[in-house]
């Protein structure tokens, strides 16, 4: 039997998830996310990802964000026939996820071909798929809930456990069993039902793995089984988190700042578990009369459904969330304070208005959707602040204001930075290499041969194999794109 890995995106990178399992030839892709940064390059990626989609035989989904589902609809007009494998939250959130990328796609084609003609130039861009793409994509996923073990092929089965990254995350268990014995006990549906551990392969892929006591959902399980192979994300292989204490003073210092000064609080967030972990801080904040009473507006149509999807699927829920929801009826997503915004023209108000107001808005990197309009409007005032809340890839719009560069270019226009750069490091929802190896040491490690790592920037790969390496993990390797890794 021959067993090969290799990655086709975060691959020394963060963005464009991409990991191909090959077991005798037959390929199963894990995850399919799309590429983010420079514009033109990430464009140029995302519609030449080297993937021969006809020959998949199934695909595994760990979890919904961009940069992990944002290519599904490619994998459908490539000739992908087969199954998409994701936790049911999973598959509500990705369906909202692929939809507004289409949308997006299709007002950016729009805004950059009437931009072409007041130029005069000639504009041939087109979107990458369009919402029945999406809707195709959708179809193909098949829901599997957590801890449930399901044959995806006939020698191989897979079990999520729950990544405790965002709403539905997961862990994939991948088991291939093994080949000597298949004549003899295959059954009718051709399943292996070895007897003997050992004739099998296990690959856990993390996903992205989430961090302890983190507000709504549970944390990353450790009753995972052992892995003969890991392959590991790396995001923050190199930073260590604040403590959540720390952020809430952070946060009541710049609402504070902005009630004083009139000033508006643009925080760029990505609509699926940041915006409702903030959410669910503000309303502790103003609870316990830490901050005062300032509207909060959550501009993002997908972050207002999103919300609605986590209202839907308690399963994910931690024991905090699931009393303050099923037992005494409160609702950590509404408060007086906060208002959902979902047409265009309210958002556009939202500009004209003068503070002191909060604005929670999507795209978390700031590369697209109604937070680069914002950000368009506010970034050159002095009394505007700027609240940094996550991860911001290489050659993203966040990334050049978490560098604090003076000048940026925001819907293709230079724009001086006079607002105030707030960061919070706190409200991550990927593992830190503390967060890493604690889990890792928690974890059976007994079968354990190989940590791959991937998802992560160089410097923070070099930083969690050197972390890993002194801890009693010496087998580790950065996975770089497109190279091919036997497993033994």
């Amino acid at each position: 039997m021959s067993v090969i890995i290799y990655s086709l995106g975060a691959a020394e990178e963060v963005t464009g998830s991409k990991h191909v399992l090959e077991i005798d030839g037959r390929p199963i892709l894990v995850d399919c996310g799309a590429f983010q940064g420079k514009w033109n390059e990430s464009d140029q990626k995302n519609r030449d990802f080297n993937i021969a989609a006809d020959k998949l035989e199934n695909v595994i989904l760990t979890h919904a964000h961009y940069d992990h589902c944002g290519l599904l609809p490619m994998l459908g007009k490539k000739g992908f026939k087969g199954n998409i494998y994701a936790t049911p939250a999973s598959r509500d959130l990705a369906n909202l996820i692929m939809m507004d990328s289409a949308n997006i796609q299709a007002h950016d084609a729009a805004f950059r071909q009437k931009q072409a003609a007041k130029k005069g130039e000639k504009f041939t861009w087109q979107p990458l798929y369009n919402e029945e793409d999406v809707v195709k994509a959708t179809n193909q996923i098949i829901s599997l809930s957590y801890n449930k073990k399901m044959y995806i092929a006939p020698d191989v089965s897979l079990e999520f456990f729950d990544a405790g990254h965002i709403l539905g995350s997961a862990m994939a268990m991948v088991t291939i069993t093994g080949q000597k014995k298949k004549s003899k006990l295959a059954n009718f549906f051709g399943r292996v039902k070895s007897e003997n551990p050992e004739d099998e392969i296990r690959i856990l892929y993390t996903g992205d793995l989430g961090r302890k006591n983190k507000p709504i959902i549970r944390d990353p399980e450790t009753n995972v089984g052992a892995p003969d192979y890991l392959v590991l994300e790396s995001t923050y292989g190199n930073r260590l988190h604040e403590k959540t204490d720390e952020a809430m003073e952070i946060l009541a210092k710049v609402v504070k700042q902005a009630r004083a000064t009139g000033g508006k609080i643009i925080i760029p967030s990505f609509a699926i578990e940041r915006t409702q972990e903030l959410v669910y801080y503000f309303h502790l904040l103003f609870e316990q009369r830490k901050i005062p009473e300032i509207p909060i507006y959550v501009d993002s149509p997908m972050a207002t459904n999103a919300t609605s999807i986590f209202q839907i699927h308690p399963e994910c829920y931690d024991e905090e969330t699931h009393q303050a929801f099923l037992t005494h009826h409160k609702n950590p997503f509404g408060f007086n304070s906060l208002r959902f915004v979902q047409s265009v023209e309210e958002s556009k108000h939202l500009n004209e208005e003068e503070g002191p107001m909060i604005i929670i808005s999507a795209d978390g990197m700031c590369e697209a959707g109604r937070i680069v309009h914002h950000l368009y409007n506010n970034i050159e005032d002095p009394n505007t602040q700027i609240l940094l809340v996550g991860f911001m890839a290489e050659n993203t719009l966040g990334r050049r204001l978490q560098n604090r560069e003076e000048e940026v270019k925001v819907i293709g226009e230079w724009k001086k930075v006079r607002a105030k750069i707030e960061q919070i490091n706190a409200f991550s929802a990927h593992a830190d290499y503390q967060e890493t190896l604690d889990w890792l040491k928690e974890i059976d490690t007994s079968r354990l041969k190989k940590i791959f790592l991937v998802h992560g920037e160089k410097a923070a790969q070099k930083n969690l194999t050197r972390v890993l390496n002194e801890n009693g993990f010496p087998n580790v390797e950065v996975v770089s794109y497109g190279k091919t890794y036997i497993l033994d």
